[in-house]
């Protein structure tokens, strides 16, 4: 079966994307990460495909697979992708745009910069909602012989406070915490530097994916994290290996992401 993809990024954490309102297409995991493959593939980060939705006063169904081929819930650099693509296609004239994920309901704007401001939804500090499986609720965790926060934005994300995220052995710490029992489901695990109240360095290994160049779901669990722990300010500027995004939390409401969103081209794959 044919069919025609774009090829997007969000401060390079980079998607396919595939209009799937008609219903017709199908993918299966090994599918998925084939055209994931970034020597014999398309290469992405993230799958992406917008359905349509069963649920009132929602626009779309949001997809997201992650690399290995497995649904996730949330994404945020992927969200202000989905409102561009879903703008330029000519699918939506609406603004904002409302979409749902397998977790959550979110609001997407877009500003007339091509940037997107994405209400990622109120999140949640609750070990329950990750899932974490410790008997109460505390501002760290001990896991794998690491000190975390746990933060869910629809999506599971652990949060570690480090001195300089760039002496930080990304690749095999992030592992072992992922892969820990405490976490049935895993977690993304970020690795956040806070450089002053407004601003801070962040690195995040993905679930499915690996350290990626960008993650907004995980830029806002890191402020959400700082915010907290008193740490952080309302308004926080995320420097990512991909480039900058905007952050805006008030600790008990909604934490918003704006940011970049990038076409890079189109074309036609034999599934």
């Amino acid at each position: 079966m044919l069919i025609n993809f774009t090829k997007m990024h969000g401060l390079g954490n980079d998607f396919m994307v595939v209009d799937n309102l008609a219903g017709d297409i199908v993918f299966n995991a090994e599918q998925i990460a084939n055209l994931a493959n970034r020597h014999f593939g398309i290469g992405f980060d993230q799958l992406l495909t917008v359905e349509t939705s069963n649920t009132k006063d929602v626009d779309f169904r949001y997809a997201i697979y992650n690399a290995d081929g497995l649904e996730v819930e949330q994404c945020g650099n992927g969200a202000r992708c989905f409102a561009r693509f879903v703008s330029e296609k000519g699918l939506s004239n609406k603004n904002p745009i409302v979409v749902e994920t397998r977790s959550s309901i979110i609001s997407l704007h877009l500003n007339t910069d091509n940037t997107v401001r994405v209400d990622m939804g109120k999140p949640s500090l609750n070990p329950v909602d990750i899932p974490l499986l410790v008997p109460q609720q505390s501002a760290h965790y001990q896991i794998e012989g690491c000190g975390l926060g746990v933060v869910s934005i629809g999506n599971p994300h652990c949060v570690m406070l480090v001195e300089d995220v760039n002496a930080v052995d990304v690749s095999s710490i992030a592992p072992k915490i992922q892969q820990s029992k405490l976490l049935p489901n895993q977690a993304n695990i970020g690795f956040i530097q806070i450089l002053n109240t407004h601003e801070i360095n962040l690195r995040v290994y993905e679930r499915g994916s690996g350290e990626t160049l960008a993650c907004g779901s995980g830029a806002c669990a890191a402020v959400v994290y700082g915010v907290d722990q008193g740490l952080l300010k309302e308004n926080v500027i995320a420097h990512l290996s991909g480039g900058d995004a905007l952050i805006e939390y008030t600790q008990g409401g909604h934490v918003f992401l704006s940011g970049p969103a990038q076409f890079v081209f189109e074309g036609k794959v034999d599934i």
